[in-house]
């Protein structure tokens, strides 16, 4: 038996072994450290006997995968904590997920932070127990007794929606017993450091129509120090979080009458259509034409997309004249119709069309969070139609447009490969030529990218930009996306240099993403503090008393004459408490004016930056801001 290692070397043994025993064989430290294993690109538990000849990854608390059967068995342990202090507790699942894991339970009395408190110590305790964890099968029969006689109705009805052939397994550990397809650690003492974040309801299944289920939230981490830099991180994004400071910023609201319908405020505005400035100006740079469709268009459209096939449950519906319409969940459709209106020549080829598109899509109550989860949301979407010998450099030019955008805000971010998902449409070598003409664009644009399997559009393979904040956060915005599918079904045409006609294709892409979440994201990166030409006011004046008002005025009315987004304060407060609240205010620059200020014709300056910035002319002060805006350059704090 032949087991080929990540490495690619090659360990061969005359007997079948287990996951487990081969990183024994490879090295000590590895198998303790490892959480799970990969075989033949599959999770597998460490438990788990190879036979045969394989590609074998011994998996750790590295890897996304390991993580996952590491905090996989942190909610077992909650799970048992549970049943020991609360035995009437009925167990629903316990996934693990990003940044940790959680476990659905049913109780009576609902959990509360202090039972979160006591939860915890016994967790503590079934780590410190060291308890081996076994894994089982039982008959599907036999799984049903077993947990009819336990009276654990949710795990019955999942073994009952399982396939006749599935195979049914378990997870033991001490007195406690789960139904699990793992993967799991081998024991609990390996969950060293573990926290309980907090309390949230869920339905059952997800579905509105269930019981409400009280969900626990949790993190674990191998050792203790990661686990605290992991608790600092969340405190710090708590500090950061979008709605909190979108409300002191006065930037956007909520409002019960419009669950997920967002208001933006007027310095939100200011925000929004500076963004959008920015959009428009590298877009015609790049050769785009912009367009707006209407919001709201016919079932027959939908029908024809593939949409109301596939995507109606998130579709908001109406009647018109007795003829059903759908609000737009996407912008393409609209687009598709825009290029048909016209004859197309191979010589309008590559056609870019942009649009700012304002969106509708249905999303749960439960899921709704600020700007970042909303039902109605601008996409900066664009739709370019082109000759099959212009994909590569397409694909290549919104890759490089992508990177300036994110480049410009500081954040760096990885790439991902998306091929066909199960629910697609659309014959197998138009995806097959599809994918691999995005693998190439990235190959030549010389950038890394993994493969996310099965995760496409339904129409086409896509390419998904996921930055991270200054956080070390992760958030999906710009994708590239190649469909055949669309100019097939809406019979796009062009006429080609052979005076034949000929099919374009289609790439749906956008940087932003939803401009809504990008603000959100932009609001929690910069904690509100936006780069000078981002931010709704660049500039407060600030009187030291009534007596400077007039040269206070005087100094505002230049500073908006020359396009600087500027306020005036001109309250009857101290001047340390209006240089106070301007910080809390997030403004980049306070100009303080008083008696010398005016006698000489300049401005005190203090800045988010460097504080007291010394005195300087109007006209220079005026000069070197209109400088950084007109760069759009990102100032930092200077170190004290």
């Amino acid at each position: 038996m032949k087991i080929t290692l990540k490495d690619g070397s090659v360990r061969e043994y005359a007997e079948p072994r287990s996951v487990l025993e081969i990183a024994e064989d490879i090295s000590e430290g590895l198998a303790r450290n490892a959480t799970a294993g990969e075989v033949n690109g599959e999770v597998v538990d460490l438990r788990t006997i190879v036979s045969e000849d394989c590609e074998l990854s011994i998996l750790t608390f590295q890897n996304e995968a390991g993580q996952g059967a590491f905090r996989h068995t942190a909610s077992h342990i909650l799970a048992q904590a549970v049943k020991r202090l609360y035995p009437e507790t009925k167990l629903a699942i316990g996934p693990s997920v990003a940044d940790g894991f959680y476990y659905d339970l049913d109780r009576e009395t609902p959990f509360t932070a202090e039972d979160l408190e006591k939860i915890e110590a016994e967790m503590k305790k079934i780590v410190k127990e060291a308890l081996p964890i076994t894994s089982f099968t039982k008959p599907r029969e036999e799984a049903i007794a077993y947990f009819e006689e336990k009276n654990e109705p949710y795990k019955v009805e999942l073994i009952q929606d399982l396939p006749e052939d599935a195979v049914i397994s378990f997870y033991q550990q001490g007195e406690f017993v789960d139904l699990c397809a793992g993967p799991h650690l081998m024991n609990t003492k390996a969950v060293k450091a573990l926290k309980l974040t907090s309390l949230a309801g869920a339905y059952w299944r997800g579905s509105e129509k269930n019981k409400m289920l009280t969900r626990i939230y949790g993190t674990a981490y191998p050792k203790k120090a990661d686990l605290e830099a992991y608790l600092t991180m969340i405190e710090e994004a708590k500090k950061r979080d979008h709605r909190k400071i979108g409300k002191e910023l006065g930037l956007f609201m909520m409002t019960e009458e419009g669950p997920g319908f967002p208001f933006f405020l007027p310095k939100g505005m200011v925000l929004k259509n500076t963004l959008l400035d920015y959009w428009r100006e590298i877009h015609n740079k790049a050769g785009y034409v912009e367009i707006s469709t209407p919001i709201m268009l016919s079932r027959h459209l939908w029908e024809t997309s593939g949409h109301w096939d596939h995507y109606k449950d998130n579709m908001y519906t109406t009647e018109i004249d007795e003829t059903d319409f759908a609000i737009k969940p996407m912008n393409c459709p609209g687009g598709v119709l825009v290029y048909k209106s016209e004859p197309r020549s191979y010589k309008d080829l590559p056609l870019r069309l942009g649009e700012l598109g304002l969106v509708h899509r249905h999303e749960k109550s439960g899921q709704l969070h600020g700007l970042m989860r909303v039902r109605c949301f601008t996409q900066d979407d664009a739709h370019i139609f082109m000759t099959p010998e212009q994909i590569k450099d397409e694909i290549k030019g919104v890759a490089k447009l992508i990177n300036e955008v994110y480049t410009l805000f500081g954040f760096k971010y990885h790439v991902e490969l998306s091929t066909r998902p199960e629910d697609s449409m659309g014959s197998d070598e138009d995806w097959e030529v599809a994918t691999e003409a995005l693998r190439n664009a990235l190959d030549e644009l010389g950038l890394d990218y993994v493969v996310n399997e099965g995760d496409g559009a339904f129409y086409g393979p896509k390419i998904d930009f996921h930055l991270e904040d200054c956080l070390g956060r992760t958030w999906q915005c710009g994708t590239i996306q190649l469909d055949f599918q669309l100019p097939l079904r809406f019979e796009l045409e062009y006429i080609g240099a052979d005076g034949e006609k000929h099919r374009p294709i289609m790439i749906h892409r956008v940087a932003f993403g939803s401009i809504e979440r990008f603000i959100g994201i932009l609001i929690e990166h910069f904690a509100g503090a936006f780069p000078t030409w981002l931010s709704p006011v660049q500039v407060k004046v600030l009187p030291i008393s009534d007596k400077y008002l007039e040269y206070g005025e005087k100094v505002l009315a230049e500073l908006k004459e020359a396009g600087i987004r500027a306020e005036i304060d001109t309250r009857a407060e101290k001047i340390g408490y209006k240089i106070r609240e301007a910080q809390m205010n997030k403004i980049p620059y306070m100009l303080v004016v008083g008696a010398k200020e005016e006698e000489e014709g300049v401005v005190a300056v203090r800045s988010r930056f460097a504080g007291d910035e010394g005195q300087k002319t109007l006209s220079e002060f005026v000069d070197a801001v209109k400088e950084e805006i007109a760069k759009r350059a990102i100032r930092n704090v200077e170190e004290k």
